[in-house]
């Protein structure tokens, strides 16, 4: 079955999408508040983080609970913070982008996994500057259950094998001569695993590219702080720029790298 089959089936599994979305994208913002603070994701009920009282169900649907409860708490009444509804609504057209770019497939539903592992570590690293180990595992282990269904060949996976190898390896190389100019840690382990494992899902063209990308954003974001407040601290988490430009390639890498293939005339 495709969505593209009818009209209907279209609107209905992108309505899904949206939903479904924006009700991991609350799953994950909660995980990640939780591991930014060393506690489990897994155990205990969500809880207001002013309050600490437990939440019900109609405090927790996603988007409509902050706006019918006019973005704070029903028991302490405190603000709830607008990041809430934000995460909810992007990850849900996240969720909808993939549905639409991959179908109803398998690559579709490990691309989605990927995609919360790239979201709950950018969400973490903005909150605590720590990529979690457990979301690049996740990432890769999901890659190594998706190649059977990929139709890659065997040269292929190792060329994605040494993209991963050769970008991770690469930037750890660097950041260890940086660290020695510098004097001081010049880019965090994290970031070096995650382009490992966006090595593995991309290959070496879109990887070169999602690294360029993620430079342009990186530098982008850590302009527009240090604008917003002169007085943030120097060291700016730059997961969450390797996440978004990792996923760009992901939906659209193939695109980009033939326009740009096509404007060098190969």
């Amino acid at each position: 079955m495709s969505i593209y089959d009818s009209t209907e089936i279209f609107i209905f599994f992108t309505v899904l999408a949206a939903f479904a979305g924006c009700a991991f994208g609350s799953f994950l913002n909660c995980a990640a508040w939780r591991i930014a603070r060393g506690e489990s994701f897994i155990k205990g009920k969500s809880r207001c983080p002013s309050c600490s009282h437990e939440l019900g169900f109609f405090d927790l649907i996603p988007v409509l609970s902050w706006i019918f409860l006019g973005g704070k708490c029903r028991y302490c009444k405190a603000k709830v913070s607008f990041r809430y509804p934000l995460t909810e609504l992007f990850f849900g057209a996240v969720t909808v982008i993939c549905l639409l770019r991959f179908d109803l497939t398998v690559r579709a539903a490990a691309s989605f996994v990927f995609l919360c592992c790239l979201f709950c570590l950018s969400l973490t690293d903005l909150d605590s500057q720590i990529i979690p180990d457990g979301c690049i595992i996740i990432s890769a282990a999901v890659w190594l259950v998706y190649l059977p269904f990929s139709g890659l060949g065997w040269g292929e996976i190792g060329l994605c094998v040494l993209a991963g190898i050769v970008f991770g390896g690469g930037l750890l190389l660097i950041s260890l001569i940086m660290d020695k100019v510098l004097k001081r840690e010049s880019m965090g382990g994290g970031d070096i695993k995650l382009f490992f494992v966006t090595g593995l899902w991309l290959g070496f063209v879109k990887t070169l590219f999602a690294v360029i990308l993620s430079c342009f954003v990186g530098l982008l974001a850590a302009f527009i702080r240090r604008k917003i407040n002169k007085d943030a601290d120097r060291q700016f988490p730059f997961g969450p720029s390797i996440a978004f430009s990792a996923a760009v390639m992901l939906f659209w890498g193939d695109l980009i790298a033939g326009w740009y293939m096509g404007l060098l005339g190969l």
